[in-house]
């Protein structure tokens, strides 16, 4: 991975100074903060956090890049999360972080690529069309089409980006470790539960369940553009390119808790994305992996005080939109965090 810029590594993210609140005050050492998950969430939670002064240790039973986080198609998509009011809070956040990394980091690992939403019957804007800048109507959907939406969107190749949060977090002088635990840890004043799906059995919560999710890789065969058909909820059909490879996929299996890529449902993806973009007829594929979004009828997000007065902030259940949602979640996670703790 190059090496990117170190002021611009040592800049916030969010495009505002990232002025520690917590180191000095009375003289004493920031409080310490466990962060439970090192999928994008609980990384962008963690980089938030140590970039506010915090004392900032992940603990996580898979590494980023054996996390959902590292099978997503990650295109900037509001997709499969709810209340949508929130959610299109979160992501307008993480779509001005997304652009600054575009512009000034390379090293992270994100692209902007204009796409389209292709829609089978004529409808209203998204319920998120206020976090994109310049969304327009399709003026030539294709044959079966009724119409859709075209705009710029963030596309995160995974791959790069996940090691990246992982430096960034690091620089900062945070850490990651490998942790198996069968409950919260009770090592730190401060707990950041950003567990995804493991939250079902971690804090005893049923409402959390799997959306199976399986996707292609194929080689990049001179594509740009994104698309994305969700017509079929439970087979939405989107391929989105990245520098080295294109992303294709996919399916929405609630409740399938199947890790295995099945031969046959690779041969159905495979075939409805060459249907909807030819382009990708003679792509070689490259493999096949299968991820389990952890979806929740609403993202948890809040604190709660715990029998032993340890604050414990919950950020889960981002069905598949967290990176989408990432920054927006991390920056509300860091005002929590100060509206309970004192230095």
């Amino acid at each position: 991975m190059a090496a990117d810029n170190p002021s611009t590594r040592g800049a916030s993210t969010s495009g505002e100074d990232a002025v520690p609140d917590v180191m000095g005050r009375r003289g004493g050492r920031p409080p310490r903060i466990l962060v439970i998950g090192a999928g994008v969430i609980g990384l962008s939670c963690a980089v938030r956090l140590a970039e506010a002064g915090y004392d900032v240790h992940v603990l996580a039973r898979d590494l980023p890049l054996e996390t959902t986080s590292a099978v997503a198609a990650a295109l900037w998509y509001p997709y499969r999360a709810a209340p949508p009011e929130r959610v299109s809070a979160w992501s307008a956040t993480s779509y001005r972080v997304f652009v600054g990394l575009a512009e000034a980091t390379p090293a992270a690992g994100v692209r902007i690529r204009t796409g389209r939403e292709l829609t089978t019957s004529a409808g209203p804007p998204p319920s998120w069309a206020d976090a994109v800048p310049n969304l327009r109507p399709v003026r030539t959907p294709p044959p079966g089409y009724a119409g859709g939406w075209e705009f710029e969107a963030p596309v995160i190749d995974t791959s790069v980006y996940l090691p990246w949060l992982v430096e960034r977090l690091t620089d900062l002088g945070g850490t990651l470790s490998r942790h198996a635990f069968a409950e919260l840890p009770n090592t730190a004043p401060v707990v950041v539960n950003c567990a995804g799906l493991a939250a079902r059995k971690l804090t005893g919560d049923p409402t959390v369940v799997p959306i199976r999710g399986q996707i292609c890789y194929v080689e990049q065969v001179g594509l740009t553009e994104w698309v994305v058909d969700e017509s079929d909820p439970d087979r939405p059909v989107y391929v989105v390119p990245r520098l080295h490879d294109i992303v294709v996929g996919g399916t929405a299996e609630e409740g399938d808790w199947e890790r295995q890529p099945r031969p046959e449902t690779t041969e159905a993806i495979l075939a409805a994305a060459r249907r909807l973009v030819p382009e990708l007829a003679d792509a070689r594929v490259l493999g096949q992996r299968v991820g389990l979004r952890p979806f929740r009828p609403r993202v948890r997000l809040e604190a709660e005080r715990t029998g032993d007065d340890r604050l414990v902030v919950h950020c889960y259940g981002h069905g598949g939109a967290g990176v989408t949602m990432s920054w927006g979640c991390a920056d509300e996670v860091v005002s929590l965090v100060r509206a309970h703790v004192a230095a």
